[in-house]
């Protein structure tokens, strides 16, 4: 029982602790509980608080920021009005002047329109009153001339014509005297420039002309050398023959053995070889053929050397090879007695100075002067070797002034520049020296001549001509009753025309008219 009531006692003991202690708790944590609550309600207030403050900071701010953006953009606005006003006044002002500049030119139209309209009513008075004199004109012309037809007998359309036909001849006179005049002055101004120019450039060349023309000679050490040439029943000599297309003569003449060969060329190849064969000292049909094969690759270099040398003679750069080569060859061809190279090189160097005395281009007109002959060394064909030469340069692009001149220096196609005009006056100074033309048969000479007295045969008035100097001067015969002096003045210059275009010949040729007038009477 006394457990019973401890055991409740303690229960009892314990439940009220228990309650005491709950309410006791209860209390502290509400307690603690409103502390929190308060706390937190202060905090909340002072960060509302907080952020009040900034937003109105930062409102303040924004406000401040976006009050100077307005005044910086009123400012803009202020100047960019100012500045358009500005712009606005001038423009006002210089259309104000342009108003006033089409007011002003509008009354000078005006003004104009009135001289003009006053200036019409002058031109048509002015026409009326030429009309009404014109008219009265006619009618005193119409009776003057019935009263000389009346009086002469003639007829108003005779008369008109026999005084045509007196003005014409009277002017035709006037303009031959004038032609006449106009000529001698141009000739004498010409000839000085033309005699300096020339005299200049001739006195600054100087160059060899002679040349073989179908012979070589050949120097050997003794006679005895030329059984060897010749060899047993002349197989030598033979071989010799066959390998070079040259023949050779060996004669009386001591020391000395002859090539004979209408081909510089070929004539040449052979003196070489022959001249390797003498320095051998070995001569039979073997040596021959080896010897021939090195003198054709020697003869390539003297080629191309001669071309260089040519070349760098006259300061001309930039030769293709093969046309460097074919002016090599001009050095074993002639023209008219001359070698073909030195002719050449004379032409080139007489253009050039006379290019350079004229104040033209020396470069091209030595180029054209160096390449002029290049058609005769070219393969034979149809076409003259001016024009053979002027296709060939065309492959190379050559300048169009130096082919020109190339095919214009005999006349094939018309001269372009003065430069072909240079070249061809060169060529025929080159060619008309004395024995420049050693090689034209007597034969050739007499049919140019007969060609020149033909040519001024032809024409009305003429009765006789003769072919003096060589063909350097055509005198000629006309009738005096059918031929005036003046007349004769104008036959002289048609006929040098006529040669001009129609013959070929060096230099000049001067042409004579001889007038003889003869009045005969008899005394009874």
């Amino acid at each position: 029982m006394g457990i019973v009531i401890n055991l409740f006692l303690i229960v009892s003991a314990s439940v009220v602790f228990f309650a005491a202690g709950f309410f006791i708790g209860r209390f502290f944590l509400e307690s603690i509980g409103t502390t929190k609550v308060l706390e937190a309600e202060e905090r909340a207030v002072q960060i509302v608080q907080e952020a009040q403050k900034e937003a109105n900071e930062y409102k303040e701010l924004k406000v401040s920021e976006v009050n100077q953006e307005w005044k910086k953009k009123r400012r803009e606005f202020d100047q960019e009005v100012v500045i358009k006003n500005n712009k606005y006044n001038q423009l006002q002002k210089q259309m104000q002047q342009k108003e006033a500049q089409l007011k002003k030119q509008l009354q000078d139209v005006r003004d104009m329109e009135r001289k003009l309209q006053d200036q019409r009513k002058e031109i048509d008075q002015t026409m009326e009153s030429v009309t009404l004199r014109s008219s009265e004109l006619d009618r005193t012309i119409l009776e003057q001339n019935q009263r000389l037809e009346s009086i002469s007998n003639l007829q108003s359309e005779d008369a008109r014509q026999m005084l045509i036909d007196n003005m014409v001849s009277k002017a035709r006179e006037e303009a031959t005297e004038t032609i006449h005049q106009i000529h001698a002055e141009a000739e004498q101004n010409a000839g000085r420039l033309a005699e300096k120019t020339l005299l200049t450039a001739i006195q600054r060349i100087s160059f060899e002309q002679a040349t073989e023309n179908a012979l070589s000679v050949v120097h050997i050490q003794s006679d005895e050398l030329k059984g060897r040439i010749i060899g047993r029943e002349g197989r030598n000599i033979k071989a010799f023959e066959n390998a070079t297309g040259v023949d050779i003569i060996v004669d009386d003449t001591p020391e000395v053995v002859i090539l004979s060969c209408f081909d510089p060329l070929r004539r040449e190849l052979a003196k070489l070889t022959l001249q390797k064969l003498l320095v051998d000292g070995i001569i039979h049909p073997v040596a021959i053929e080896k010897a021939y094969a090195d003198a054709k690759k020697e003869i390539d270099d003297v080629i191309m050397s001669a071309g260089e040398e040519a070349l760098s003679s006259l300061q001309i750069p930039d030769m293709p090879a093969e046309i460097v080569s074919l002016i090599g060859h001009m050095k074993f061809y002639t023209v008219y007695g001359q070698n073909l190279l030195l002719h050449s090189r004379e032409v080139a160097m007489l253009a050039g100075l006379m290019a350079a005395e004229l104040k033209l281009d020396a470069r091209q007109a030595k180029r054209a002067g160096l390449l002029h002959d290049i058609g005769l060394v070219l393969p034979e064909s149809d076409q003259p070797h001016a024009i053979s030469g002027m296709t060939f340069l065309k492959k190379f692009n050559e300048s169009a002034t130096v082919i020109n001149a190339v095919g214009a220096h005999h006349g094939d196609v018309d001269k372009e520049t003065p430069i072909a005009e240079l070249v061809d006056a060169a060529n025929v100074i080159s060619l008309a020296r004395p024995g420049a033309r050693g090689a034209v048969t007597s034969d050739g000479n007499v049919k140019r001549l007969e060609s020149l007295e033909e040519i001024a045969k032809g024409f009305p008035g003429v009765l006789k001509t003769y072919a003096l100097q060589a063909g350097r001067e055509i005198r000629v015969i006309v009738e005096g009753d059918n031929v005036s002096d003046s007349q004769a003045d104008v036959l002289a210059h048609d006929i040098a025309h006529k040669i001009e275009s129609e013959a070929q010949y060096p230099g000049q040729i001067k042409v004579s008219i001889v007038r003889e007038k003869r009045s005969i009477a008899y005394a009874k």
